[in-house]
């Protein structure tokens, strides 16, 4: 007879325990899962501009990151993916909503250098155009602000979360598809072949990169490798910085080291307004917060429902948001730098006494010619422009739009560090009447976070210079109040009513509205540029949906 053995039997009975457990854990698992819809996420998600660049956004979280430490890898990657957008010569807006429900701004866009050219604004076109130029050059603050908020929320080493991109810097990629399709509009083609970015997007030939190529940014590279290493300080202070300035000044213009060394990020409360059931967090000005947050609070005293789009109805719909659109354009003046200007220059747009003024004088059967009913002066429209929102395991919310302008800026390359500069101080024209030193040029960029009464949160932005309103705008309104999913809400065919509140229909908007709103009065404009992109990340009920905008190629990641 065997020797009874007391351990074996302790063993099987633990394997089968261990086994139980996992059958447990396993059905728990597929029962938590099978409440969120295909394509949605338990944990986290990333929705930028590129599959590559979320993606480096999700690994960072999986890596035991927090959103901010995502944001900031996927902005590093964009900058090298969509460099025409974006990149740390540039600035940024983050709203940034904390797991206790405290929701912070931290604003570093560019600022005005203390030495600026006399008469800088004479120098703004009179129509659309692209601006280039030495002399549009903002202060950089991308770096800056990613320290401030790295320092805040981040969990990984600052040095992680530079390593995907400089690889993808140094060792190349092959040219990404929306770039390369980007590089060979004839505007575009001829605005980098005639500049210094040439030595970056260019072949041996001098004509522009495409469709099989590989982008390479070493310069770039070596300048991320020292960041990560040093920290900021070595833009702000250190041989990068000297570097940049030395550059700068070789092509005209005016920035000193003193001007990166006294850079301050701003940090602030958002602005929260009602809207229904949902309470919005915006960037408060020089941001576009302000008129987005006007517009839908005109929209949602209007009865707005799935019907609504429905027959005539989806005509009177667009009429509606068409006026409030311009009466929005009517006060971009409005949206000015505080602390250079009167601080509450911008308050009366989310006061409802002013909101309910102005819905009285939109009337269903007509619209107006004249520019003064809507205090409209118009000014120039441009684009440009990137955003990222993320979503983390603890509920950690990041909305964050960067920019360094209009495309690839003002056209200025610093050989030196491989970094493309910005033309932020463009945007003060048609929108302001001086120019100080330290101050922030107004803004279209609006990242903002939407919380719901039964919890469900919505991080949302845009990108697309002048377009980024109406975008988001009616991106938000698509989904809260006329029923589409975030994917379609997204997705559909937006108008771009422009400076002149002429309406500009993008490729695929309904005709039988475009007819219906033609017979109302609206005039048509020339616009041709739908560079109107959105990304956003949504919880609801423990499911996160993420959605890119296909109209860059993006796609989202999570888990």
């Amino acid at each position: 007879m065997a020797k009874y053995k007391p351990w074996l039997v302790c063993c099987f009975i633990l394997a089968g325990l261990i086994c139980a457990v996992a059958v447990v854990c396993m059905c728990i698992a597929s029962l938590e899962g099978s409440g969120c819809p295909s394509g949605s996420f338990r944990h986290a998600a990333v929705s930028a501009d590129s599959l590559r660049c979320s993606e480096i956004g999700r690994n960072m979280l999986q890596q035991g990151g927090s959103a901010v430490d995502g944001a900031i890898a996927a902005l590093l990657c964009t900058s090298v993916v969509n460099p025409q957008s974006m990149g740390i010569g540039g600035g940024s807006i983050i709203t940034i909503r904390n797991k206790t429900g405290n929701v912070k701004v931290y604003n570093f866009r560019e600022t005005v250098p203390q030495s600026f050219k006399t008469n800088l604004l004479n120098d703004c076109p009179t129509t659309f155009s692209l601006t280039s130029g030495s002399q549009w050059i903002g202060v950089p603050g991308e770096l800056r602000g990613y320290e401030a908020v790295h320092k805040q929320y981040g969990k990984l080493p600052w040095a992680k979360l530079f390593e995907p991109t400089i690889k993808l810097a140094r060792g190349g990629i092959p040219m990404p598809p929306f770039l390369g399709k980007f590089l060979n509009h004839p505007i575009v083609r001829t605005r980098v072949e005639s500049c210094s970015l040439c030595e970056v997007f260019c072949n041996k030939n001098k004509t522009v990169l495409s469709k099989g190529d590989t982008l390479k940014f070493p310069k770039l590279a070596e300048t991320m490798e020292i960041i990560a290493e040093q920290g900021a300080a070595a833009f702000y202070t250190g041989k990068i910085g000297h570097d940049l300035i030395q550059d700068i000044k070789a092509a005209g213009g005016t920035l000193e080291m003193a001007d990166l060394n006294s850079f301050q990020v701003r940090v602030e409360d958002a602005w929260t307004v009602p809207l229904g059931n949902t309470q919005i967090h915006i960037p408060p000005p020089p941001s576009g917060g302000a008129l987005l947050a006007f517009i839908l609070r005109l929209m949602k005293g209007f009865p707005l429902t799935p019907n609504s789009l429905d027959g005539d109805q989806k005509i009177q719909t667009y009429h509606r948001y068409i006026e409030a659109v311009k009466f929005a354009n009517g006060q971009k003046r409005s949206i000015c730098d505080p602390v250079f200007n009167n601080r509450k220059t911008a308050d009366h747009l989310i006061d409802p006494a002013f909101i309910n003024r102005i819905r009285d004088k939109i009337f269903s059967n007509c619209t107006h010619d004249n520019s003064y009913y809507y205090n409209v002066k118009p000014s120039s429209d441009h684009v440009g422009t990137t955003h990222v929102s993320v979503l983390d395991e603890d509920g950690l919310a990041v909305s964050a739009t960067s920019t360094i302008n209009q495309v690839f800026g003002g056209t200025v390359y610093s050989p030196r560090t491989g970094i493309i500069l910005n033309n932020e101080l463009s945007d003060f024209c048609g929108r302001a009447d001086t120019v100080r030193a330290g101050e922030q040029p107004p803004s279209s960029m609006t990242p903002l976070i939407l919380e719901s009464k039964s919890g469900g949160l919505l991080v949302i932005g845009g990108s697309g210079g002048s377009m980024i309103t109406s975008a988001v705008a009616m991106s938000i309104m698509n989904h809260l109040w006329l029923g589409m999913n975030l994917k379609d809400a997204i997705a559909a065919p937006i108008v771009f009513v422009d400076s002149e509140n002429k309406l500009n229909f993008e490729p695929g908007f309904d005709k039988s509205v475009i007819n219906g709103l033609r017979a109302l009065g609206h005039k048509d404009g020339n616009w041709i540029h739908f560079f109107n992109v959105v990304n956003a990340v949504e919880k609801e009920n423990g499911c996160i949906a993420a959605v890119s905008d296909s109209r860059k190629m993006g796609m989202s990641a999570g888990y």
